[in-house]
């Protein structure tokens, strides 16, 4: 006898929610594993990391902040992933919303102070959905691989950045990064440390749940992403939507990275490269690509982060720590997400 794998008819709403779940205990253990290798008692260690992470009110508040940018990653990159058009450039539109609004914010003195922020987004959205709308042409024109234009389009936009803030745009003193931005033109906070970008994220997690799934093109996407062919059949416009896709998916993270760099750093600056959009990747395929289900991972994901300076702290552990367990949190995951649309059948030995 032998097992194969089979496509399934239709596709499983229980392994949906399964594999996930599944997955993440599985990345537990794992963790679990590389921690004991370490030296370190598991349980104490993920409780350090949970302290670190929710402890304490501003630990919390850290946790908050630091997921803001992931789930809005999460979110763009979910939209191009709703086609299967692999955008694997989410990190380099993050980082050009952060040019975008850096260069509002020391050029533009022409507009009034008040203007520089809704303007400074604006134009980071837009210049992130550039970015991602190259590759999104390309692809739908000439059939070019995305993977590859798109993670290579990332250090593209990394260079980029650091000759602006290492040179031209660098502020004067010797400081660090380009000149800092006007107060008045800083993202508010509203509690703390969590600044006022949370509600545009929540905002942002209703308005694309109702349009991938109670909107003709939310079901376009479906279709093309299942069945290209059934939906060319249908006249879906294929080229259409894959740049369209992907000029929101760059917009909203061009996005997250003006707005994070308006709400923490108020300066273009090293940190701008921190692997939001790599993680935005993970973040998407953990949710299933549901916005809602995004929230919750994009706070385990913060979590990880924040709670590893305690692993720090506590126990002796690196704080590198944190990316490897994230690291292991995408495995599993990869591993199982073809239990959603496929199954194990056993194949009896037939009799000679």
């Amino acid at each position: 006898m032998r097992f194969v794998i089979e496509k399934r008819d239709n596709k499983s709403k229980a392994m949906a929610f399964a594999v996930p779940v599944v997955s993440f205990i599985v990345s537990l253990l794992l963790g679990a594993i590389v921690l004991a290798a370490s030296k370190v008692n598991p349980f104490e260690a993920y409780g350090a990391m949970i302290n670190g992470a929710f402890g304490t009110a501003r630990r919390f508040q850290y946790t908050i902040v630091e997921s803001i940018p992931l789930l809005m990653c999460g979110l763009g990159v979910g939209i191009a992933f709703r086609l299967k058009f692999w955008n694997i450039g989410a990190e380099g539109q993050y980082i050009w919303g952060a040019i975008g609004i850096t260069w509002v914010m020391q050029f533009w003195k022409f507009l009034p102070v008040t203007m520089l922020l809704p303007v400074g987004l604006v134009v980071g959205m837009a210049l992130g959905a550039v970015w991602a709308g190259v590759p999104g042409f390309l692809k739908a024109q000439w059939s070019v691989d995305e993977t590859l234009t798109t993670l290579m389009l990332n250090y593209v936009a990394i260079g980029f950045a650091e000759y602006l803030y290492f040179n031209i745009w660098k502020a004067p003193l010797g400081n660090m990064g380009t000149p800092e931005f006007p107060q008045a033109a800083w993202l508010p906070s509203i509690w703390g440390k969590v600044h006022s970008g949370l509600y545009i994220a929540l905002a942002l997690v209703v308005i694309l749940w109702f349009m991938l799934y109670k909107t003709r093109w939310g079901f376009e996407l479906n279709m093309i992403g299942k069945n290209p062919k059934a939906a060319r059949y249908q006249g879906v416009s294929i080229k259409r939507n894959i740049v369209l896709a992907m000029l929101i998916s760059g917009a909203i993270c061009g996005l997250a990275g003006s707005m994070n760099t308006a709400a923490i750093a108020h300066r273009l600056t090293k940190g701008v490269d921190g692997g939001y959009g790599f993680t935005g990747i993970i973040i998407a395929w953990m949710a299933g690509l549901n916005p809602f289900a995004s929230i919750i991972v994009a706070v385990v994901m913060a979590a990880l982060t924040t709670g590893a300076g305690q692993l720090q702290i506590a126990m002796k552990l690196p704080e590198s720590m944190g990316a490897v367990l994230q690291g292991l949190v995408l495995i599993p995951l990869l591993a199982g997400s073809i239990f959603t649309e496929h199954k194990l059948k056993l194949i009896k030995k037939e009799a000679i």
